[in-house]
């Protein structure tokens, strides 16, 4: 079963820094798209940036130009660096992959890190 393990979420004040990695183990045959999604209470899930197999990203409006994902390919993890935060970005964040595992492609899903943006 593949397994999403996501680390680096905490509690930051307003305009600093955060780095979320997630790393996928277990019965990988094929990786596709990687995502970031994110949650704030009463909110439904939201995409926040994703990254095909080739490199290709794509980001919601509300964090172009302060969040960057990246992806290792080899080391099968996807990263998510975020910048000048801002009080807003408080929310769970679920990693996300569209991949292959013991021959079923679907969507996978992380436990989810808190992200917490507050002075």
């Amino acid at each position: 079963q593949l397994q999403l393990v996501e680390s680096g979420g905490g509690l930051v004040q307003p305009g600093g820094s955060l780095r979320l990695s997630c790393a996928l183990n277990g019965g990988i045959s094929v990786i596709y798209s990687m995502g970031w999604y994110r949650q704030a209470p009463g909110k439904q899930r939201d995409v926040v940036a994703t990254i095909t197999s080739d490199g290709s990203t794509n980001y919601a409006d509300s964090v172009k130009g302060r969040f960057t994902i990246s992806r290792d390919n080899n080391k099968h993890t996807v990263d998510l660096q975020m910048n000048s935060l801002k009080p807003e970005d408080t929310a769970v964040y679920y990693c996300n992959t569209d991949a292959i595992s013991w021959g079923t492609r679907r969507d996978y899903w992380g436990q989810g890190t808190q992200v917490t943006v507050s002075s």
